[in-house]
């Protein structure tokens, strides 16, 4: 199909998207376990990242907007690519249990509103780069095993 495609073709790709899916691919491959493959059935490159589970996109420009995979059972870590999902407004991985570090680059995330890391196994300090993100409402943590929290939150 791809061999009979014109220049048209290639333009009808919802702009950026591919920014999301990587993004996407990346947190997928650092889950290393999900109940019934959830995601591996679901999040697949044959289809646009907007139809995948726990995920939300807008309506003009088909960016991802909100991740919400909170409860699904998934065990793994977050990865630094998720940073990169620029127009992101909530973001929620609450009940689950993730591990490890949070990554600074969450601190990329400009229009981010509601973040929930709450009832994981997160551990370590928390990157100070989240107290400045300027929209940020909900910032839920509790039931992780940080070792530092955020000493001031600043909202401008």
């Amino acid at each position: 199909w791809l061999a009979h495609c014109d220049t048209a073709c290639l333009t009808s790709t919802p702009p950026n998207i591919t920014t999301d899916q990587y993004a996407l691919l990346a947190l997928k491959t650092h889950i290393t376990h999900a109940p019934d493959d959830l995601l591996a059935n679901n999040w697949s490159t044959a289809a646009s990242v907007c139809s995948w589970i726990g995920v939300t996109c807008s309506s003009r420009h088909k960016r991802v907007i909100v991740l919400n995979i909170s409860g699904m059972g998934l065990t793994g870590s977050i990865p630094p690519e998720l940073g990169n999902l620029s127009f992101l407004l909530q973001l929620d991985t609450s009940t689950n249990n993730f591990n490890g570090n949070m990554p600074q680059e969450l601190g990329y995330l400009r229009r981010l509103r509601f973040m929930s890391f709450s009832n994981n196994s997160f551990s370590g300090e928390l990157p100070s780069q989240l107290g400045l993100l300027p929209k940020l409402q909900y910032l839920l943590l509790a039931n992780n095993s940080f070792t530092v929290i955020l000493g001031k939150v600043t909202n401008k």
